[in-house]
């Protein structure tokens, strides 16, 4: 699958939100979807499955940066998943926290 990632659904795999944030400034659409999953669906899918493979610390800052230049945070995948799921799947707080101030504000 990642060979037909976009270059901004494969900073998202890679948690490379400086690169991403290159990508946004440069005019890529924050809603922009790949295999039917929008990029902030995939940057807290990646957050949450990496943190349950490594048992290591949930990390919101893929999520932040698309929140930052406007990704809806209500916009479904192709599966009907929004980015609120997959955030409460992971029980990823910092991520449910981040998308419920861009929700209500």
């Amino acid at each position: 699958m990642e060979n037909t990632w976009t270059p901004a659904h494969r900073a998202v795999e890679n948690q490379d939100a400086e690169t991403l944030a290159q990508l946004l400034a440069k005019g890529v659409d924050p809603d922009e979807a790949c295999d039917s999953m929008t990029l902030l669906a995939h940057a807290i899918d990646v957050e949450g499955d990496s943190a349950l493979q490594s048992g290591g610390p949930l990390t919101v800052h893929t999520t932040a940066v698309l929140l930052a230049f406007g990704a809806d945070p209500q916009l479904p995948c192709g599966d009907g998943q929004t980015p609120m799921d997959l955030a409460l799947h992971y029980e990823h707080d910092l991520a449910v926290e981040l998308l419920q101030r861009h929700i209500s504000g």
